[in-house]
């Protein structure tokens, strides 16, 4: 599965190493210390994605330890923490990524608007319609950028104002002006900055409810990321917007509530942004942040 909703084309999916599960860029003994207060959790009223005890396992290695938080509609989240520290593995529980790779095993509930995703009778290629996914690496089709944009529509046979709903996704995706005269030209051809964007065009061509994305600037300059956090803001008056990095800067900037994922797949704190980068209540959070560690 690609980030583009309902596509049939599976990426290459990146999973947290047994080392990297248990160590992250700090040891075990580090981690314990600290670590075993209770998390603090802020409660979000209506979330439109709730986990509940949600744990995740790659074979015998847990990557997850049991998560309860509840995602606020129409605002953007940000997930930080430490490499290994689990934050992509919750992601892609959201929209049931995970399913894709052989090892993964969860358990506890990931509910989109009240109905559990893991449920025998939801469809996850459907799931994925509504909660879209955009990766670190942008990934184009080979194929023109109006194709790229209108793939998930015609695979869906959905292609009633097919014009109109790629030249509105580009728009949204401030692609529109760079690209209007090229729209017949490889996706392939274009900057880095302007792939990434057009992967988010993708995504939300067929009007996902949550996009979520996991460190969509990583690899990319400067100025093309400044387009990327833009773009963040304007998307989240519409959709929620669930976001992984490793920039806090980038986090504190960009969102509304943050997520803090420490070494061994544990949340830690989940509270208003400027809460967290402030005055957040856990020592090691403060930790990471200062940049003691992680």
């Amino acid at each position: 599965m690609s980030d583009s909703i309902g596509d049939t084309t599976a990426p290459e999916i990146e999973t947290e190493t047994e080392s990297e599960v248990e160590t992250g860029s700090e040891s075990v003994a580090d981690a314990a210390v600290g670590d075993e207060a209770d998390p603090t959790i802020t409660t979000v009223d209506n979330p439109v994605v709730e986990a509940n005890e949600l744990t995740v396992h790659y074979d015998d290695v847990q990557a997850l330890q049991p998560v309860s938080m509840g995602i606020p509609e129409e605002e953007v989240t940000a997930i930080i923490g430490p490499s290994g520290c689990g934050k992509s593995t919750f992601l892609r529980c959201i929209n049931r990524m995970n399913d894709l790779v052989d090892a993964a095993r969860m358990n506890g509930e990931l509910r989109f608007k009240g109905k559990n995703v893991y449920d025998e009778e939801v469809d996850p290629v459907a799931l994925r319609r509504k909660i879209g996914m955009v990766f670190q690496k942008p990934n184009p089709f080979p194929k023109s950028i109006y194709d790229n944009v209108a793939y998930g529509l015609k695979v869906r046979d959905d292609t009633e104002n097919l014009d109109e709903r790629v030249e509105r996704a580009l728009k949204r995706a401030a692609l529109w002006d760079e690209v209007k005269d090229q729209l017949d030209e490889s996706g392939l051809e274009l900057s880095g900055g302007q792939q990434q964007r057009l992967c988010i065009a993708r995504a939300i061509a067929a009007d996902p409810e949550v996009i979520l994305m996991d460190e969509p600037a990583s690899a990319l300059d400067p100025v093309a990321t400044s387009k990327i956090e833009d773009l963040i803001a304007e998307l989240a008056e519409d959709y929620t917007v669930i976001v992984v990095t490793h920039n806090m800067q980038q986090a504190a900037r960009i969102s509304d509530k943050t997520a803090v994922f420490l070494t061994g797949g544990k949340l830690v704190e989940f509270d208003d942004t400027q809460k967290i980068f402030e005055n957040p209540d856990h020592q090691r959070v403060e930790d990471y942040i200062t940049g003691k560690f992680g």
